[in-house]
């Protein structure tokens, strides 16, 4: 009981994180439905799929939709300002939670990376789609990270990350259209 007492912040947390988590997972299906109301609805999305911790909820994809009928670079700022605004529930997790991630291999990696490279590291694992950012935002808040550093980075990362998916999406779907015949 002297555990929880002290702990039930951190407690109090990781369960609201995680409750988050499955609603969100549970109502993926309706998260699409956000694309009626262009870069509000691209900024939900974004918002609702980054609040999740680890379980993917593919927004990205939405995004690429609205760009074909929005402009895209205005649809990467909302979707990635979204985005860096939902992952700060994993830097909230870690912050009231540090002490709980202290073995798992990955977040020993990756708060190597984030003594290391700081702002960098943030800003990279924003930018790859493959790294979980979630990861480094627990990191950066366990490290007590400042969270307008944080912010700065993971919004930089994202916002390059979005304009050049939307980008090459864009790309692609013109390369194809090359060899669709015209009925």
């Amino acid at each position: 009981m002297n555990w929880l007492k002290r702990n039930y912040l951190s407690v109090f947390t990781v369960a609201a994180v995680i409750v988050i988590a499955v609603v969100i997972f549970l109502f993926r299906g309706q998260i699409d439905k956000l694309d009626k109301f262009g870069y509000l609805g691209a900024f939900l999305v974004s918002l609702i799929g980054s609040l999740t911790i680890v379980l993917p909820v593919p927004g990205i994809l939405i995004l690429i939709a609205l760009s074909t009928v929005f402009n895209p670079f205005l649809i990467a700022l909302a979707g990635s300002t979204g985005g860096t605004i939902g992952e700060l529930s994993g830097y909230v997790l870690g912050y009231s939670g540090r002490h709980m991630f202290g073995s798992n291999k990955q977040y020993i990696r990756t708060e190597a990376w984030m003594k290391k490279w700081g702002v960098w590291a943030i800003a990279f694992f924003a930018f790859i789609p493959i790294l979980p950012t979630d990861i480094a935002g627990i990191a950066s808040g366990a490290l007590r990270f400042p969270v307008w550093k944080f912010f700065i980075a993971c919004w930089t990362g994202k916002t390059l990350k979005y304009i050049l998916l939307i980008i090459a999406s864009m790309w692609g779907w013109q390369f194809i259209q090359q060899f669709i015949p015209v009925i």
